[in-house]
């Protein structure tokens, strides 16, 4: 099964929590774009109010593809633990699927996202709106 990249790299970045929490030092919080610009990202925090969720609110028009459409408007991340300062670890299931991965908070307005499922690993870079 393919991923539209943008979505499987946000996908496999973070999602449910698989680590223990430390401190943090930056906000991830607020409205995220794909240096791509194919999609934007609000993140939260959600579950006890020290994860993170990420809802899917736009895509630009060559990314509306129909896997991609199915996500609009939905919560791709369900909840990521902080693991270091600025960095966060996690899972999400999607289609049957789990991928694992982490987020890196390079700078108050820059996110590296990174994840892995089997051999198969994608990087992706964020900026803050």
């Amino acid at each position: 099964m393919t991923f539209p990249r943008t979505l499987s790299a946000a996908l496999i970045a973070i999602g449910l929590a698989t680590a223990p929490v430390a401190a943090l030092a930056a906000d991830p919080t607020g409205t995220w774009q794909s240096t791509s610009g194919e999609s934007r990202y609000k993140v939260t925090y959600c579950g006890d109010g020290t994860q993170l969720c990420a809802k899917l609110t736009w895509l630009r028009d060559d990314a509306k593809t129909p896997e991609n459409l199915q996500l609009l408007g939905a919560y791709v991340v369900k909840g990521a633990t902080p693991t270091a300062e600025n960095k966060w670890q996690g899972a999400v299931r999607y289609q049957g699927d789990t991928y694992e991965g982490n987020v890196t908070l390079v700078s108050s307005d820059a996110m590296k996202l990174s994840g892995c499922k089997g051999m198969f690993c994608q990087s992706m870079s964020f900026k803050r709106l």
